[in-house]
């Protein structure tokens, strides 16, 4: 039987939200305060999840773009999504990998960020950021690969030589 409370099991939610916030406006202090905001928020409301209306994790990212939009005196992403794990590969090579997607990042559209870090920050499918942001999937699909085509060209301008277009997909919280 599952659960109604969708903070039931937090641990997988509580690194959703923050890998989702990261990636919006960087890692650290604000990223964890913003996700300490959202929790904060959805205990205080948690009566009003409706299970029929998404998954824990898209409501919670749902509060989560509420809480980033209400900081309104928060800087802009100085550096991108860091590590939670010591690096598996080569930490240099990783480090500017993570450096050269943030900056990347920087340059793209507030919705185009938004959408990425939709997909690659909080991990949610194309139906539940469809769900979000009041597009049908088809259209967020379309979306997320112009996104992805933009980040590419401006990392393609930074990085000759490298393969650009799976950058985005390695930079995972």
């Amino acid at each position: 039987m599952l659960s109604r409370d969708p903070l039931a099991h937090p641990e997988k939610l509580i690194r959703r939200v923050y890998a989702y916030v990261a990636y919006r406006i960087g890692d650290g202090p604000d990223a964890e305060d913003v996700t300490s905001e959202t929790f904060e928020r959805a205990l205080r409301y948690r009566d009003t999840y409706d299970r029929s209306k998404g998954e824990p994790a898209a409501w919670l990212i749902g509060i989560a773009r509420r809480c980033i939009a209400g900081a309104a005196s928060m800087p802009p992403p100085a550096s991108g999504p860091g590590a939670e794990h010591p690096a598996a590969g080569d930490l240099e090579e990783d480090t500017l990998r993570r450096i050269t997607v943030a900056a990347g990042l920087a340059k793209l559209s507030e919705r185009d960020r938004e959408l990425l870090a939709l997909r690659y920050g909080a991990d949610l499918t194309v139906g539940q950021i469809g769900d979000l942001v009041e597009l049908r999937p088809n259209a967020v699909e379309v979306a997320l690969h112009r996104a992805r085509e933009r980040l590419a060209a401006v990392l393609a301008g930074s990085d000759e030589g490298e393969s650009p277009a799976s950058d985005v997909e390695a930079v995972r919280i």
